[in-house]
Order: structure tokens, then C-alpha cells, then sequence
């Protein structure tokens, strides 16, 4: 077994970028992290060699990110009055992105970009190699990951994919996302966190992206109800539309999905270790929203799952009024448009039971009624 080791990571990306400014002092600190921890994983060589290769392709695309930065006036674009889509995972969130993309007036990321982020895209042609190679490495991901095209069809675009917010900081050695260590046989990852720092870099993106095009209204979608100050405080004018769903139904949705993830990418997974994990982390996000007060600020538009899933358009709508941007009768089409050529259901039918649960439903139900009184969330019941 090939050891990893962080300098020398370090020193092959700057040698072969001939670039040496991350733009961050503290980052060789979070490649050490997770070298120890890709260390401890029983890697075997072909396992080593890839985690090698995906560190050294984040680190040098940091680099070139960092350059670009340094001689452009990136800094200078602004970003004004994003749009961002939040809720648990498995809380209709990508739909609800997806529809917000289909406004031609406003700009989502797309996974190219940010996978490929240097040169800034703006200038970039139809025939930018970028795009092909993004579409070829999601191939591979969807190949490597077979469930991941039910449970999320959305996959489907390939690199023309609306990613998370989250990817945006998968260069900053944070979190291990499936879309940029799907290489690496081990399981996804997370690691200490500044959200304040995440957001900045969040910011930098956009602004990279957005550099050299006309502005347009950012659209985006993440997991930001733990990091609502930071973003706040990167983004003032921001509004938010939050989604949320029975707690209970979230929780074994997301314990089956993640879990296919997680066995694909590391062959092998103890579902019954992971079930509880995962509903340790969850329910406390849960919990915690009951006692942030800026879950209460005046700039976060909640909604109910099932008014999302029972008239999307028309739920967007009401956000659209909320944050005082116009709906346009070619928005409402072009949204309408898209929920009948993309149903769900066009890969299969993602199926799950809250019998994969490690704790009894009736006691969840419990454990979440307040949060359920908070939100008006009836519980759900499935066929």
C-alpha cells in the first residue's frame, strides 16, 4: 500500500501549475486532514494512486482559480440579489432549483464550471473542451454510481448539471463531494468547517463564473439552514425559499439515497452503523432550527413540501412575489414546459421505507412534533 503524503501532494500540483498561491495559508493544514484520514481508510494501491490523482486535480485547479483571480478584475463583478433554494436533503429542493434555472432572466451554476472553473467560463464556446470532459467524468460517476440516475435524475445533464452550492468549496478539502472524489474507493467524508470562509469562496465562484457576461439574478441551491449567518453576511440582499418536509420521510429517504452513494463509491457499507449515523446528524439540524432566530428573518420565504409537491409553478410563484421579482407568463410556461418533459419517475422509481430507520417511528414522531407545529407539516403518509 502506497502511503499518501501531504507535502509532496502539495508540491506536485505547484510543480506541475508552475503556480504557488492558494490563496489560503491555512489549506495545507485541511489536505493533511484528510490525507490522515484517506491514510486510515485501508486504501489499496489503485485506491491511493486515485486519491492522489483527485487531490492532485483539486489543488491544481485551486491554483489556476487562485492565478486567474490574481490577474483579472474578478473581484470587482458584483453579485446582487441571489435566489437560494434550502431545505433538508430529500425535501424536493433539486425540483425546485431546476424550475428556478428555467427563468431566462436568471443564472445557475453548472457543474462544468465549477468542476472546470479556469479559465473564467463566461467567454467560453459551444465546443469548449471543458464541457465534454465534465460530461465524460459524470459518465464515469453515473457508472461508478448506478442508483445515483433514480434517486437524483437530475444527473441526467451531465456537466451541464445545476450543482450545490457546497461543490463550490469542494477545492477548499472541507467535504469529500461524490462529484469530485467519486475516484476514491471510500466513503463521502465531512471535515471542520468556517462557514464564513466557505462563503467567501462561495462568492469568489460566482464572481468568476459571472465574469465577462451580462449579470443576470444568481439561482441557487444548498444545505444552509446551519449557516444562515455566514450566509447572510456574505450575501445581505439575499432571499431565501426553504422547504420543508416530515421529518420522518427525510430522514429514510435520505439513509437509502446517501446509502447507495456511499456503498457504490466504497464497495461496502454497514447500513445499520450508517442508518444511525445519518439520523444523528439529521435530527439535529431539526432541533437546532427550532432555536436559531434567524430562521424567523424576514428574508426566508418557508413553504410546505406538500404545497411545493402539489403545484410547484404556483409555489414559486409565491416566492417570486415574496422577493420581489417578477413572474412572467414566459416563466410560468417555461417552468410548466419543463415539469412535463422531466418527470421523476424517468429512470425508475426511487423506493424507500422508514423500516430502514434505526429508531421507531412513532417515537420520531414524537421526538418531532414541534418541529412539525413550527412549519404547519403534516405527517406523511406514503402508498
Amino acid at each position: 500500500m502506497t502511503l499518501l503524503d501531504t507535502d509532496v501532494l502539495i508540491a506536485d500540483a505547484q510543480e506541475s501549475t508552475g503556480l504557488t498561491d492558494f490563496g489560503d495559508d491555512t489549506l495545507p493544514a485541511r489536505v493533511a486532514l484528510v490525507v490522515d484520514r484517506l491514510n486510515s481508510a485501508g486504501l489499496d494501491d489503485a485506491g491511493s494512486r486515485a486519491a492522489a490523482h483527485t487531490i492532485n486535480g483539486l489543488l491544481s485547479s485551486r491554483l489556476r482559480f487562485m492565478a486567474d483571480r490574481a490577474r483579472l478584475p474578478l473581484a470587482a463583478e458584483r453579485i446582487s440579489d441571489p435566489l437560494f433554494a434550502t431545505g433538508e436533503p430529500r425535501s424536493g429542493t433539486t425540483l425546485l432549483h431546476a424550475l428556478l434555472a428555467e427563468d431566462e432572466d436568471s443564472r445557475a451554476l453548472r457543474f462544468w464550471e465549477v468542476m472546470y472553473p479556469s479559465p473564467p467560463p463566461g467567454p467560453a464556446a459551444d465546443d469548449d473542451p471543458r464541457r465534454a470532459q465534465a460530461d465524460a467524468d459524470w459518465r464515469k460517476i453515473l457508472d461508478r454510481i448506478p442508483p445515483w440516475i433514480v434517486s437524483h435524475p437530475y444527473n441526467d445533464l451531465l456537466g451541464e448539471g445545476l450543482p450545490e452550492c457546497e461543490r463550490t468549496w469542494a477545492f477548499d478539502f472541507r467535504a469529500t463531494n461524490p462529484s469530485a472524489w467519486w475516484r476514491v474507493p471510500m466513503t463521502i467524508q465531512n471535515f471542520p468547517q468556517d462557514p464564513h470562509a466557505q462563503y467567501a469562496l462561495h462568492r469568489m465562484m460566482l464572481q468568476h463564473i459571472q465574469y465577462a457576461r451580462s449579470p443576470k439574478r444568481w439561482v441557487l441551491k444548498g444545505f444552509h439552514g446551519r449557516r444562515l449567518q455566514a450566509l447572510f453576511d456574505t450575501y445581505p440582499d439575499a432571499r431565501i425559499v426553504w422547504v420543508h418536509r416530515d421529518p420522518v420521510q427525510v430522514l429514510a429517504s435520505q439513509v437509502v439515497a446517501f446509502g447507495q452513494i456511499n456503498e457504490s463509491l466504497a464497495g461496502t457499507l454497514d447500513w445499520a452503523q450508517y442508518a444511525k449515523a445519518t439520523i444523528e446528524g439529521s435530527r439535529a439540524n431539526f432541533h437546532a432550527y427550532l432555536t436559531d432566530p434567524l430562521v424567523d428573518d424576514p428574508r426566508i420565504h418557508h413553504v410546505r413540501y406538500r404545497d411545493f409537491v402539489a403545484d410547484p409553478v404556483a409555489t414559486i410563484g409565491g416566492f417570486y412575489d415574496f422577493a420581489g421579482v417578477p413572474f412572467t407568463a414566459n416563466t410560468e410556461k417555461t417552468m410548466c414546459d419543463y415539469l412535463v418533459t422531466n418527470r421523476s419517475d424517468r429512470y425508475g422509481k426511487f423506493s424507500y421505507s422508514t423500516d430502514v430507520l434505526p429508531v421507531p417511528v412513532q417515537q420520531l414522531h414524537d421526538e418531532f412534533a414541534t418541529y412539525r407545529e413550527r412549519f404547519g407539516i403534516d405527517i406523511e403518509t406514503r402508498r
